[in-house]
């Protein structure tokens, strides 16, 4: 899988990388049938029908391999919504490159 570089990153502080939200929408409109610009960074199992305890280890489990990393309890635990997850996603990958 190629690596992507997240330019604005160095200076810490700046939003997410619109790639890395739009690669975990994707990957959740998918673990949750749901279409995926119907989702926004606040969307949560509050709004998405299909986000039980179950789907979450699947979105999960489907992160980790979409993006080569790995998470633990605890971090799986703050995945409250798709901006966190995604904000969790971009503080995990390589900087640079």
């Amino acid at each position: 899988m190629p690596q992507l570089g997240f330019p604005g990153r160095a200076g810490g502080g700046e939003t997410v990388s619109h790639e890395v939200f739009d690669r975990v929408r994707q990957v959740a409109a998918d673990i949750f049938a749901a279409p995926a610009d119907g989702m926004t960074r606040q969307s949560s199992p509050e709004e998405i029908e299909k986000w039980d305890s179950v789907q979450h280890l699947s979105l999960v489990l489907a992160l980790e391999q979409e993006f080569n990393v790995q998470f633990d309890p605890e971090e799986m635990d703050r995945m409250k919504t798709l901006g966190d997850i995604s904000d969790l996603l971009d503080s995990k990958l390589p900087r640079g490159n």
